[in-house]
């Protein structure tokens, strides 16, 4: 069940010139959070931005309660969560989403992620290796000035692709095509992905075609975060013309079967 707590913030990192990585305290979202939930998190005490604003889970420390999460500067709720400084309390509502990652029946897993989807991956990674699974990752950036966590995926995967889209740093070309790879030579049971959408659903293809079991975190913009709003609507793979279906991304997701929907 969700939380609502006044998180203090702890650390503040700037990993790129528009990239920020927080850790706050927030021992009760911790405690019920998993992989590939979110939260929801108000930036302003002020009436504008209205909105709060959703945002992955990146790192979970059950033992002390601390909770990572890691965002792009884009608007201006993100602006001004940017501004924040350490020891300030930020209100957080979480874990949110029923959707979560699940790998307890496979062994051999494809991890997939791009730009800054890879943030909610990290903690899936961590804790699937934790469990003794062998994790294969996979990490495409547009050039090397994008690259981020490369360290801290390494160290929770037993192998770790990274890709620059013009061969600027690590392999050229697309993550995909290195995790297509080790596909057909039989390393992967499943495969997790999120990411860009032209990137999931490349992947949502390739699962389908090779017959293997996908999950995809999607991103859709998110009002209220608990299905009240209806404004992160996706359409089920069962949809037609004459009867479309949908979830709610924040509710059923955000992470998906990747057969069950239509991205």
């Amino acid at each position: 069940m969700a939380k609502q707590e006044q998180a203090k913030l702890i650390k503040k990192e700037q990993l790129k010139s528009d990239i920020y990585k927080f850790s706050v305290q927030a021992p009760e979202i911790v405690k019920e959070a998993k992989p590939g939930n979110f939260i929801e998190i108000r930036v302003s005490d002020q009436t504008e931005p209205f909105l709060r604003r959703p945002i992955s889970i990146y790192n979970l420390e059950k033992e002390n309660g601390i909770l990572e999460f890691i965002f792009q500067v884009k608007g201006k709720g993100t602006e001004i969560l940017s501004k924040k400084k350490e020891n300030d309390l930020i209100d957080i509502i979480g874990p949110l989403g029923y959707g979560t990652f699940k790998y307890d029946q496979y062994k051999n897993l494809g991890i997939i992620g791009g730009g800054i989807g890879v943030f909610p991956l990290y903690e899936l990674a961590k804790c699937a290796k934790k469990d003794k699974k062998n994790v294969n990752t996979y990490l495409g950036f547009r050039n090397k000035d994008y690259v981020v966590l490369e360290n801290e995926f390494q160290n929770v995967s037993n192998y770790l692709t990274i890709t620059t889209d013009d061969g600027s740093y690590a392999k050229q070309g697309f993550a995909i095509n290195f995790l297509e790879k080790d596909i057909e030579e039989g390393k992967i049971d499943a495969i997790y992905a999120c990411g860009p959408l032209p990137m999931l659903k490349a992947v949502q293809k390739l699962a389908i075609e090779k017959n293997i079991p996908c999950q995809i975190s999607l991103e859709e913009k998110m009002g209220c975060g608990l299905g009240v709003c209806l404004g992160c609507a996706v359409k089920t793979a069962k949809s037609s013309k004459d009867a479309p279906e949908y979830w709610h991304v924040c509710k059923a997701g955000p992470v998906f079967q990747a057969k069950d929907v239509e991205i």
